[in-house]
């Protein structure tokens, strides 16, 4: 029987379990359980139903999941047992969690990843034993990414960046944003549907993209997770567009953005804070290497912002993967050294009172340096649309 990339993982958390003296741990992060597991879809609280992993230290694994998705988990989740719970019948999810803990010393959980009411119940049964935290391990795991990974990551790439070229022939004088996205959307999905036919197992995943699309257009620019609106855009302005949540490619995310000008720079002035964003961006890019502290690169993209005399900036990146939000984070205070293997989206940005320019890209970490995932030119002449 062919061992799978989750049952392979599983191996792995099952070995840290050991060297940090665990016997138990409840993975409640959807993004987690589907890391460990390969089982995805509607795993969150927002109707009121929970699904936990329950992974012990000898490799042994349970599923707590709904019924209404029990035939979902019995397609996608490779883990030893399943049980299903139903509405309002008996404890629910509570129903296996005792004997899943009894007994037990070492038990982790991901305090920041556990709906409340979970952590609740677990708190009451667990009084008097000290719970403690399986993010760092899961975080570690998660990092560096496999072979599989990597080309989810490169598919992604091309998923963001048929995206971005679909997003700029749509922008133009007398244009509603909400146009823009219908356009990115569609590009999006087309690119994904031929990359799943081409690579991977027929129904597995949609190809569908999902997330608002974040784009802000003439005075709004400033204001960074604007989604598109009716607002009509005009000639002179500048359009942002950003695919951070959008790029989710076989649930791989990547972050991707981009400043334009209609027609031409209706205020010159913004091509200087332009300008300095892309510079700040290539500054990170030269200290993006093997061995390097992820607080580092920041350093290096803050440095030449500030230097031009723009205030202090938000995070240079992040890690990616199938979070929005994985570690490290490129910013002051993260001090994790940077490996090969490693997606981390790398931005360069300026704010000012009437305007901000960004321009973003993700990049796998290799010995020799970042391999561009995503890809759309800077140059001032190749923003102008």
């Amino acid at each position: 029987m062919t061992v799978t990339v989750f049952e392979q993982r599983i191996t792995r958390l099952a070995e840290r379990m050991r060297d940090a003296d665990l016997e138990v741990a409840l993975i409640t992060d959807d993004d987690s359980v589907y890391y460990f597991t390969g089982y995805y879809d509607y795993l969150h609280m927002e109707f009121g139903r929970p699904t936990i992993l329950v992974a012990w230290r000898d490799g042994a694994t349970l599923l707590i999941t709904p019924t209404i998705d029990y035939n979902s988990a019995l397609d996608h989740a490779r883990v030893d047992r399943i049980e299903p719970w139903n509405d309002g019948m008996g404890r629910e999810w509570r129903e296996h969690l005792p004997a899943a803990l009894q007994g037990r010393e070492g038990i982790a959980i991901e305090p920041h990843g556990m709906p409340p009411r979970v952590r609740a119940f677990v708190d009451e049964l667990t009084a008097g034993t000290e719970l403690r935290d399986i993010e760092p391990i899961v975080a570690q795991l998660r990092m560096i990414k496999s072979d599989e990974e990597l080309q989810l990551a490169r598919h992604a790439g091309e998923v963001a960046s048929a995206m971005m070229q679909a997003g700029r022939a749509a922008i133009g004088d007398g244009v509603a944003e909400f146009e823009v996205a219908l356009a990115t959307s569609e590009a999006g999905t087309r690119k994904a549907a031929a990359l799943l036919r081409a690579h991977y197992q027929p129904g597995a995943m949609s190809p569908n993209t999902h997330f608002l699309q974040i784009m802000a257009s003439g005075p709004e620019i400033t204001r960074t997770h604007h989604r598109a609106s009716t607002r009509i855009m005009r000639r002179g302005e500048p359009v942002f567009l950003c695919f951070c949540g959008m790029t989710n490619f076989h649930r791989f995310k990547l972050g991707f953005d981009r400043t334009f000008w209609i027609g031409d720079i209706g205020d010159p002035a913004q091509q200087a804070v332009y300008e300095v964003a892309v510079a700040s961006q290539a500054a990170a890019l030269d200290a993006l290497r093997p061995g390097v502290l992820a607080e580092e690169v920041h350093a290096a993209y803050a440095e030449v912002i500030q230097s031009a005399g723009y205030e202090y900036p938000f995070r240079c990146g992040r890690g990616t993967g199938f979070s929005f939000l994985e570690r490290p984070q490129l910013v002051t205070g993260d001090r994790t050294r940077l490996e090969p293997g490693m997606v981390l989206a790398v931005d360069g940005s300026v704010n000012t009172d009437g305007f901000r320019a960004q321009v973003g890209d993700s990049f796998i970490l290799t010995e020799a340096g970042p391999e561009a995932l995503t890809s759309h030119p800077k140059a001032i002449a190749e923003v102008l649309v």
